[in-house]
């Protein structure tokens, strides 16, 4: 049986003249009103616009936590299973022989910069320091936080939330488009991956939406990370040059004063824009390459000066109980419990409490971030008079709502946070990677930068965590530090002196590269959407994109009283829906690689 020809006839319509010529005007217009009206109601009502994001946040992750798992579980097998496949995977993203555009090394180097950049720096001791206080293992009592015994549950969800999975979101959506648009000379644009299921109907208004729905996830991924990559600039800088306005240290830890960030905002927007104006040729290529040395010589740092024999011994026994518990964590996703099920699993002591009581003990319960001694310690009255044994079988009730707590707070923002962010590098990687092999594309992707990042946290996590368990004193200033100061406490711990304060000149630098290089992608990939697929756009454009880009993230960072919570919830919400575009993307190739074996056959 004939198999016919797949669908390429793909029309985006463009402006032949005036201001929008050769964009798509209703991509344009529906994404620029869209951010707009976002940026409007967090300058006019940020109070209001910071408590109803949190509300549906939560809502959604209630509802959604348990689809957000399945489907990036789905993702990291599907991408393992399209590379090992002989037929699909010597598959290259171009026509036959045709060489790749970039060197190993400036392909790596832009991968790396944009796909994670400043998110290492920000989270390369929080992140491991973080999950060493909770995880799945703390939440459910089976070890301390903060104890030796919580090392290896510590690292097997950082591993988790930087490795494998993690790539596989943004390879999905850049394999995806490179195939579309390399093998089948298609639009590098989101609609393109879409095709096999929908056709012709990617030509109209339903092809726009889905592009849009890409501009806007890609607006609020980078939002969230160049806010936490800030908030880092401004404790880099404060630590330098001990500027009062730039920290408010009134309370018990100093975070960055709303002017301290609005001004570094600023200054790395603008620097990004300059960047974007001169392409991926010049300034997204230069950037990367100076990222990838200064990265290096940061890690080099921590080898000599930090805890090498201890991070290497924690990357080794870490990796392998990573790979045991994978297809665990890819697809063991908990839902929300309610009141009944918790009165259900407790002891009849507890279900004989009052109800305002018993709603008490619940609440506590299914805490995520509770241990059995602060439940104890928080019972009222009539709680706290049941004997030890019932204490600790109501806290035991609460597991699976601590659970879904912990997973929708960490891994899940997690994905959506890398999901949101996909459009975006998704597109960047295809924009770099033609003319490489599938197999090549994913295990570059996916196997070598995630072998990096583990080395990455391990060392620097590492160290903290050593120096945490061997000082009480750097413990206390380690661990009680804000993420964003986190690296420069610890940096303060191991070195001193003039050397100190250039690693941390150097680590300053090294945060605003990756900060640029992360916008100015950002801003490039916008216009490449709006455009049609176009991997050159008009100057004028990705300047008006860097400024909107800038007006979303500084509302944002005011809104609700400040800080990056408005943020994070917005990302969420806004991953949400693309989410199910990647869904729809993993169906189109396993059918458009699936047919066009035939028709090689």
């Amino acid at each position: 049986m004939s198999i016919k020809p797949p669908f390429t006839e793909l029309e985006i319509n463009t402006q032949d003249s005036g201001f929008y010529e050769g964009y798509s005007l209703p991509i344009a217009l529906i994404s620029k009103i869209s951010m707009v009206l976002l940026v409007l109601w967090a300058l006019v009502f940020p109070v209001g616009a910071g408590e109803m994001l949190s509300y549906v946040n939560g809502t959604l992750l209630k509802s959604f936590n348990v689809f957000y798992i399945i489907a990036v579980g789905v993702f990291a097998f599907f991408l393992f299973v399209v590379a090992l496949i002989p037929s699909t995977g010597r598959r290259t993203l171009g026509v036959a022989g045709q060489k790749p555009e970039f060197s190993n090394f400036s392909w790596f180097s832009m991968m790396f910069g944009a796909g994670l950049g400043v998110g290492l720096m920000t989270f390369a001791t929080a992140e491991p320091l973080g999950l060493w206080g909770s995880n799945p293992l703390v939440v459910s009592g089976a070890v301390a936080g903060n104890s030796e015994d919580a090392l290896q549950s510590a690292y097997r969800y950082t591993f988790l939330h930087y490795g494998f999975h993690a790539w596989a979101i943004y390879v999905v959506t850049g394999l995806s488009l490179a195939y579309y648009a390399y093998t089948r000379d298609m639009p590098l644009t989101i609609r393109s991956a879409l095709t096999p299921l929908i056709g012709r109907f990617a030509n109209g208004f339903f092809g726009h939406i889905i592009d849009v729905l890409g501009v806007v996830a890609t607006i609020l991924g980078v939002s969230v990370t160049i806010g936490f990559g800030v908030s880092q600039l401004v404790d880099g800088v404060y630590s330098i040059t001990g500027a009062g306005w730039m920290m408010d240290t009134t309370g018990e830890t100093p975070v960055a004063t709303k002017t301290g960030l609005i001004v570094a905002l600023v200054l790395i927007m603008g620097m990004s824009i300059v960047s974007a104006v001169s392409g991926v040729g010049r300034g997204v290529k230069y950037l990367s390459n100076l990222n990838l040395v200064l990265s290096l010589i940061l890690l080099l740092t921590f080898i000599i000066f930090g805890s090498f024999i201890f991070a290497m011994t924690t990357y080794a026994t870490s990796f392998v109980d990573y790979i045991l518990n994978f297809v665990q964590m890819s697809f063991g996703a908990y839902s929300p419990m309610s009141l009944e099920e918790f009165t259900a699993a407790a002891p009849a002591s507890v279900q004989a409490l009052g109800a305002e009581d018993l709603a008490s003990v619940y609440s506590s319960a299914t805490g995520p971030w509770g241990s059995l001694g602060g439940f104890t310690e928080g019972l009222p009255a009539a709680a706290a008079a049941l004997s030890e044994a019932d204490i600790a079988a109501a806290y035991e009730a609460g597991n699976e709502g601590r659970q879904f707590g912990w997973q929708a707070g960490w891994t899940t923002f997690y994905w959506a946070w890398w999901i949101a962010f996909s459009p975006f590098v998704g597109l960047f990687l295809a924009r770099i990677s033609k003319g490489r092999s599938v197999r090549e594309f994913v295990l570059g992707a996916v196997i070598a930068p995630s072998l990096v990042c583990f080395a990455w946290m391990t060392i620097l996590g590492g160290t903290a965590i050593d120096l945490s368990l061997t000082d009480e004193a750097a413990k206390a200033s380690i661990v009680g530090a804000s993420n964003s100061a986190k690296l420069f406490v610890t940096l303060e711990q191991m070195l001193s002196g003039g050397f100190l304060q250039a690693i941390i000149i150097m680590c300053v630098v090294l945060i605003m590269t990756f900060l640029v290089t992360s916008a100015d992608s950002g801003i490039l990939v916008m216009n490449t959407i709006m455009s049609g697929g176009a991997e050159e756009t008009g100057v004028f454009h990705r300047i008006i994109w860097g400024v909107i880009l800038t007006l979303v993230i500084g509302t944002l960072l005011l809104a609700g009283g400040g800080g990056l919570s408005a943020l994070q919830n917005a990302m969420i919400i806004g991953a949400l829906p693309f989410t199910i575009i990647m869904v729809g993307m993993v169906l189109s190739l396993t059918k458009a690689l699936y047919n066009d074996a035939r028709r090689d056959n």
